[in-house]
């Protein structure tokens, strides 16, 4: 949110410089984030004086010049200038030598000493366009008379520089969201420090009247729970146009643009007192009526961006006699807004229920100033006073007469909060002794009545537009940071016990896991645990359908209104987005959340790694070589052995339908790890045509098959291993899994692993066969194996996978 400086000035009197202010504001809880200075003209007119055309006679080289003789006050000029509309006496704007000139198109230039066709030109008389001050280019600028000669053009056109304050406001400080709510809380800091309570010079509403009552309008609210107070007036007879150069400066400032003089004026009080407001074209109001009403669902409506809406049951609309005018709150529609040809206006300023707010916002995917405001809520007892303000706003800027009472309709007024609080209990949360007069210095710059107090026991009152203050730990945090965070102290001593014990620390393995990764030379990828609903659909996995989808019931987007069940869809989504870039080779690895409704609704943390492209540069001594299967399987099972649950592991095939092909880990009969690659029809969901391989560990489960575990220490045999090599013709639908199952089951004590090295398909082999050519390692701990052992092991588990699997010795 951005805050004028010279605006704020207005309710808040002092010299704090904008660095100062924007300090005091940090320091308090309004975080600014950066400082810029404004001009409302470019280069201010820095340079440019006032001066008097004292002579003008024809240039003897040129028919369209003329030789001026210019006084700028402490001398006379001699300029050449080229504008037909040039004459003796005439009040002029000059550049002198040296000053650098901002035209409206085109690029700054600077003035310089130079001959134009043989004469002397010493400046320029200015014309519109080149100083910057509008689009006029058919001659020079003539100024009034009373110009004084020699003064700052500056001065004479009441150029302001100004600085934005940017303020990265929190959703909960709905105070701050206005340059009154802003200036309130600069007040309370600096009170504090002066020990005296600085005021606050609010905006005058003392001047509005009713004009006339000629044009009465009724109003009725058919919904007060999500409206419970609207307030409204009519003015008749006003001149839509351009604001006034310093409301136009004022909106610039903080980022606005001007439209008119109807629209500037409610977008001015909006961010002068944190009151949205509305204008209507009173004439366009079928019936001289306003009903505050939902409609039918799916009724169609036009808004101001000229999109076509439909409605829900539930949206909260302002209407007239006959259709739909506004989505309160939030968006205005085309048919009822303010034009040039308006002349009668109805203003509206009401308190509509956050909520109600915020859901319609998000439904119809709308985020605009008003609804910034209500969503959060807003002051309820401010829009009287905003509808004065406006009103007499739009009086000087526009014209017209009043020619309503203001009605309001305000059934259920809304209360301040109570509060109970305890001074002991501020001391021990803050860490520091504030005397009891400090605090209730503090409570009174901050709007909080104290109603009653009983020793330690105080009743406070809390005004209703501070929303976020309704518990004992929100005042003690309001009294902290108004009396500053940065004048407790650090204690000089921590006390503190240190105690042993046998567990595992979840965050320590994480990131041991993640640099290890990070030195395989995997990147870290995070991502919104949010996804689109369109993902599990199109997907077609079954585990992952209808009732396991956690939905969202507002959510920001339709891309964003599910939580996932897996992170593969966030990790195919970033492989799309690199894949675009030309950054095709791609380790990735991700921690995260996974959330899934059964029973009852689970979160689940998980770790997951995603392979795709070269493993290799191409290059001339090397060529490209793809990721593979065994890629991706070697860097589970480093992950495994690293957490020393890799000797426990059992393998089999994975069923889970990412998969076109994979394998499930499991230890101590829990499943840890699916790794495979990725189903052809959830990649090209994505554009992705490489195989993608992704692993997916069920880190909870991970974590507690750690716990208890202890350091085992065994020693490297001192006999040697014996490899062993089979090449196996095979029906295709077998799995690596059924021979390393089959193998294990024959021999568990010498066999050390199985490893499938080569997989071959296609010439030379009958249909429906591939070739699997598998190693077997065989090791004994306590003797050297003899061929005898090695050749009996070796037929048991080939004779095996040919009675069990068919296989055929090549």
């Amino acid at each position: 949110m951005r805050i004028s400086y010279n605006w704020l000035k207005q309710y808040i009197e002092t010299d704090l410089s904008p660095e100062e202010v924007g300090q005091r504001l940090t320091d308090s809880g309004l975080e600014v984030e950066a400082i810029e200075e404004v001009e409302s003209i470019k280069g201010g007119l820095n340079g440019l004086l006032i001066g008097e055309v004292i002579e003008k006679i024809q240039h003897p080289n040129a028919d369209r010049l003329s030789l001026t003789k210019v006084n700028i006050g402490k001398e006379v000029l001699s300029i050449v200038c080229g504008a037909p509309n040039v004459d003796k006496g005439q009040k002029v704007v000059v550049a002198t030598v040296g000053c650098i000139l901002h035209p409206i198109e085109g690029d700054s230039f600077k003035i310089k000493k130079g001959k134009i066709r043989g004469e002397v030109s010493m400046g320029m008389i200015c014309a519109e366009d080149e100083i910057g001050l509008g689009a006029e280019h058919d001659g020079i600028i003539v100024l009034k008379n009373d110009a004084q000669v020699g003064s700052k053009a500056s001065d004479y056109y009441n150029i302001e520089n100004d600085y934005a304050i940017e303020i990265g406001l929190t959703p909960n400080r709905t105070d701050g969201m206005s340059h009154v709510g802003v200036a309130r809380d600069l007040a309370a800091v600096i009170s504090l420090e002066n020990k005296e309570v600085k005021p606050i010079s609010w905006p005058d509403v003392s001047s509005f009247k009713v004009d006339n009552t000629s044009a009465a309008i009724e109003v009725s609210v058919e919904d007060s729970e999500a409206c419970p107070r609207y307030s409204g007036l009519r003015i008749s007879n006003i001149k839509v146009g351009s604001s006034p150069d310093w409301l136009q400066n004022r909106l610039r400032t903080i980022g606005l643009s001007p439209i008119n003089n109807i629209v500037d004026a409610t977008n001015y009080v909006m961010h002068e007192l944190g009151q949205p407001l509305h204008a209507f074209d009173a004439k366009k109001i079928a019936g001289d009526k306003v009903i505050v009403k939902t409609l039918e669902k799916d009724t169609p409506f036009l808004s101001l961006d000229e999109k076509e809406r439909k409605l829900n049951e539930n949206d909260l609309m302002i209407c007239d006699a006959e259709k739909g005018m506004c989505i309160a709150g939030v968006f205005g529609g085309l048919d009822s807004g303010v034009s040039s040809s308006t002349t009668e206006v109805f203003l509206e300023s009401a308190y509509f229920n956050p909520i109600s707010v915020r859901k319609t916002a998000k439904r119809h995917i709308l985020n605009t100033d008003s609804s910034f405001r209500f969503e959060r809520g807003v002051d309820p007892e401010m829009t009287l006073i905003a509808l004065k303000r406006v009103a007499i706003l739009i009086k000087e800027v526009a014209g017209g007469e009043i020619s309503s009472e203001i009605i309001d309709i305000y059934p259920t007024k809304i209360l301040p909060f109570n509060v109970d609080f305890s001074k002991k209990r501020c001391d021990s949360l803050i860490g520091k002794d504030i005397d009891a007069e400090t605090i209730r210095f503090i409570l009174g710059t901050l709007d909080i009545k104290i109603l009653s107090e009983n020793g330690d026991s105080w009743k406070l009152e809390v005004p209703a537009y501070r929303a976020d203050v309704t518990r004992e730990a929100d005042v003690i945090e309001e009294i902290l940071r108004i009396y500053g965070f940065n004048n407790i102290q650090l204690p000089e001593k921590i006390h503190s016990s240190l105690s042993y014990s046998n567990k595992v620390e979840a965050e320590k393995v994480k990131q041991s896991i993640a640099d290890f990764m990070v030195a395989r030379g995997f990147n870290e990828m995070m991502s919104n645990s949010l996804i689109s609903e369109r993902y599990v659909d199109e997907s077609k996995v079954e585990e992952m359908q209808n009732e396991a989808q956690v939905r969202i019931y507002n959510p920001l987007s339709s891309d964003l209104n599910v939580m996932r069940q897996s992170l593969l869809f966030n990790g195919l989504e970033a492989i799309a987005y690199n894949q675009n870039r030309q950054h095709a080779d791609l380790t990735l690895f991700e921690f995260g959340n996974s959330y899934k409704k059964e029973e009852a609704y689970t979160e689940n943390f998980r770790m997951a790694l995603y392979m795709i492209g070269s493993s290799l540069p191409n290059n001339w001594n090397n060529p490209s070589k793809s990721f593979s299967y065994y890629n991706i399987i070697g860097e589970v099972n480093a992950i495994l052995k690293r957490l020393g649950l890799f000797n426990s592991v059992k393998m089999e095939a994975s069923e889970w339908g990412v998969f076109e092909e994979g394998i499930k880990y499991s230890v101590k009969g829990k499943d840890v790890v699916h790794v495979g690659w990725v189903n052809k029809d959830i990649q090209s969901n994505f554009d992705i045509r490489e195989k993608v391989f992704y692993a997916d560990f069920d880190w909870d489960m991970v974590l507690s098959l750690l716990k208890g575990d202890h350091i085992r220490f065994e020693a490297l045999s001192k006999f040697p291993s014996v490899r062993r090599d089979l090449s196996l013709l095979l029906n295709e639908d077998i799995r690596f899994s059924a021979i390393y199952d089959i193998a294990y089951k024959c021999e568990r004590k010498l066999l050390k692993s199985v490893e499938l090295f080569d997989v071959y398909e296609g010439k030379n082999l009958e249909k429906g066969k591939k070739s699997y050519a598998l190693s077997f390692v065989l090791q004994d701990s306590s003797k050297t194996l003899k061929d005898k052992v090695i050749d009996k092991v070796m037929k048991k588990i080939q004779d095996a996978l040919k009675t069990e699997l068919g296989a055929q010795l090549r």
